[in-house]
């Protein structure tokens, strides 16, 4: 099998280390490569992460001209990277759906927050 080319690997995962250890190598099975790329995601520092969502904030600042939202609450670093980038494909009306559905969970989270005291003993 083609060795796979660290450019192309960059199109699947925008972390250079991670393309660096995959690129170049030779893999008899794509089982084999698929395997090696997820022990190679498996390290992720909390910098290739950071850089990411960086990198994909300012991507959706550009294609939809206003700031990334999502309810952080419940999710790490990685889960917030994958949805932004998911949502980098989104149309604008769905954008706006997702926003809004975004919006609600943050507005809940908050809700809990100030009032659960006077439900906790109830």
């Amino acid at each position: 099998m083609v060795p796979p080319l660290r450019g192309t690997l960059l199109t699947c995962l925008r972390i250079e280390r991670w393309a660096d250890d995959l690129s170049g190598r030779s893999y008899n099975t794509m089982l084999e490569r698929e395997r090696t790329a997820v022990a190679a995601a498996t390290s992720l520092s909390t910098a290739d992460l950071t850089g990411r969502l960086a990198d994909g904030r300012a991507a959706y600042q550009q294609r939809f001209g206003r700031t990334f939202v999502i309810r952080a609450e419940g999710r790490d670093l990685a889960e917030e990277v994958t949805e932004l980038e998911r949502r980098l494909a989104n149309d604008d009306v769905a954008e706006l759906a997702e926003i809004a559905n975004q919006l609600r969970g943050i507005a809940l989270v908050r809700l809990r927050a100030a009032y659960s005291d006077q439900f906790d003993a109830a």
